[in-house]
């Protein structure tokens, strides 16, 4: 992408069911509710009832820090709602015992930040100290515009956001993707879905989520998608 932001507050899968889906979800919209539940149904129910659907819990970061190689996470293939609540039941027990919470042994931005500068420098770019450090400058190599994107969603379902709702497209390795972000009371999250009317439309969709946020999303899901 020739643009060193992606697409935020982008035309988006929601835009064709509401007029005005950034307001759709603010809490002084009688309908909210309602809103969200047809939000979530449009995108997780099929992915979710096709077995398409993967949740990625992240944690690792807290008191301010966002260092890459300190956000850690666990992928869980869901098939229906049962899976979010052994999933989410996984989680409270390791808590309740004082023991590591789950992760797996990949990085969701260490290892790729790695791979794109070496990548860069192989090229002939030089990369200085202070764009592997700010994410920010990432987007000056090739693939750090994707990074930097999921970078700043990451962290947003970490410390919070003051928008309710935001729709970004971004170009990533597997292609183009719409981030479809809510910051609620009823909880945080995202999904990351095939762009609309791409040639990988029904490829996997992610719903990442922070682990402090499995419970109020269990409970969303279960008003929203029970019998779906």
């Amino acid at each position: 992408m020739p643009f060193t932001e992606a697409k935020e507050h982008a035309p988006g899968r929601l835009h064709q069911i509401f007029a005005e889906p950034y307001s759709a979800f603010d809490n002084l919209v009688g309908e909210r509710l309602l809103h969200l539940r047809v939000a979530l149904q449009a995108l997780l129910a099929a992915t979710m009832r096709e077995g398409r659907l993967t949740l990625r819990v992240i944690h690792g970061w807290e008191n301010g820090s966002f260092a890459p190689q300190d956000l850690v996470h666990s992928d869980h293939r869901l098939a229906d709602l049962g899976d979010f609540r052994a999933v989410a039941e996984r989680y409270h027990r390791a808590a309740e015992a004082l023991e590591a919470l789950p992760r797996d042994a990949a990085s969701l931005l260490a290892t790729s930040l790695d791979q794109a500068i070496a990548a860069a420098e192989a090229a002939g770019q030089a990369i200085a100290a202070e764009t592997r450090e700010i994410p920010a400058r990432w987007p000056a190599f090739p693939g750090g515009l994707s990074l930097y994107t999921f970078f700043k969603v990451y962290h947003r379902l970490t410390y919070g956001e003051d928008d309710a709702y935001r729709s970004i497209r971004c170009e990533t390795p597997e292609g183009l993707r719409e981030i479809h972000e809510f910051h609620l009371e009823e909880g945080e999250f995202a999904i990351v879905i095939p762009a609309d009317g791409g040639s990988d439309e029904n490829l996997d969709s992610v719903l990442i989520l922070h682990e402090s946020q499995l419970e109020p999303v269990q409970a969303l899901l279960e008003d929203s998608l029970a019998g779906a």
